[in-house]
């Protein structure tokens, strides 16, 4: 994949890569802002300490464990949309709430929902190291997960397909939602 430059001319989208862990948001992510020509940042960083060592330690978060981190990821969108630079950036955004969390700091957002079977998503946990969301916890985040809708803005990705074959779609779709609505 080679990386495409943004011209003036194209619209270059805020985008939230959403999904549970293990559903490729910081890979998919990366390669889908290399595509774009925008920078990508992997929500994960942005999380308080105290959210992380919870995660490590196997306790699900409470949603107002949640709500700062949801308003840092919000707010790094609208600065770079005020800047006139997309951004796409990995944040779980399970719940349709909190999606709307992040669309209160960044109206004009995306969000790409990663989706997949439990089965693939298990597989992909199981053969990854040096995270600290650990397997144990995804059953919490398909109980918690409201898939996105039609009308939240964005588009629902299959991931159990070749990666490049992901990134290629995703690009195609998401260029043809931010024309739609600029």
């Amino acid at each position: 994949m080679s990386a495409a430059v943004v011209t003036r001319s194209e619209v270059a989208p805020l985008v939230v890569v959403m999904g549970v862990s293990g559903s490729g948001k910081t890979t998919i992510g990366t390669l889908v802002a290399r595509e774009l020509g925008v920078e990508f940042i992997d929500g994960d960083s942005l999380h308080p300490i105290e959210n992380v060592q919870k995660m490590a330690s196997g306790t699900p978060l409470a949603d107002d464990d949640r709500w700062p981190w949801l308003d840092i990821v919000g707010q790094r969108l609208h600065a770079y949309g005020e800047e006139n630079e997309g951004l796409v950036i990995a944040c779980s955004a399970l719940k349709r709430v909190y999606r709307e969390r992040i669309r209160s700091q960044a109206p004009g957002a995306l969000f790409l929902h990663l989706d997949g079977s439990l089965a693939v998503l298990t597989g992909r946990l199981e053969g990854r190291s040096g995270h600290f969301m650990p397997a144990s916890l995804l059953q919490s985040q398909l109980d918690t997960l409201e898939p996105l809708e039609v009308e939240e803005g964005g588009y629902r990705l299959d991931i159990d397909q070749p990666v490049a074959d992901m990134v290629s779609e995703a690009v195609g779709k998401l260029r043809t939602i931010a024309q739609v609505q600029s």
